[in-house]
């Protein structure tokens, strides 16, 4: 199995990433999904608070990489790609599970990354600058960082979105093509 990986930001493109890889017909788990359904689950309105408080919440409960164990049962194609890994515990968790893994940094500034979140108004994206700074302290303190300095590659999303589109495109038919 080929597992390509991302780990970035919020708002630093991960989302886009997942359609490229759609269409490009490749298998895509969104790990934050699997945080909002636990959200959900526990009938909680899906806000930049209560979902960071489940994600948080887990994590102590069950160790710095549940998410990724939660996500190993749902990665059943033979070339997927997920998204948004938060820690290097999380990273572990797919290396042990996959010889064939590609973690792919997702890079952009935090003037973009901001500009971006309020643009597409997600409810758990919060509200204002102070909210998007908090967001971005509890991601590296979950261990984003750790996560990031273990990527096997990086793509830069400072440009267009037509840019972003075709460098992930590249990319990903770059790391695909190690595989054959």
């Amino acid at each position: 199995m080929k597992l390509v990986v991302t780990v970035g930001m919020p708002g630093s493109g991960k989302d886009e990433l997942v359609e490229v890889a759609h269409a490009m017909g490749l298998a895509t788990l969104k790990m934050g999904d699997l945080v909002r359904d636990e959200t959900r689950r526990r009938g909680l309105p899906l806000t930049n608070t209560h979902v960071a408080r489940v994600a948080n919440e887990e994590r102590e409960k069950h160790g710095p990489g549940i998410w990724a164990q939660r996500a190993l049962p749902k990665l059943t194609e033979t070339r997927m790609l997920v998204d948004g890994c938060r820690s290097d515990s999380e990273v572990t968790v797919f290396r042990h599970h996959f010889g064939d893994l590609f973690v792919l940094g997702i890079f952009s500034s935090p003037e973009h990354r901001y500009d971006r979140m309020m643009k597409r108004g997600r409810g758990d994206d919060g509200q204002g600058l102070q909210e998007f700074f908090d967001r971005d302290r509890r991601e590296l303190k979950w261990g984003i960082g750790n996560a990031f300095a273990l990527a096997d590659g990086m793509l830069i999303n400072e440009g267009s979105l037509a840019e972003f589109r075709a460098a992930g495109r590249r990319i990903l038919e770059e790391i695909l093509e190690r595989d054959d």
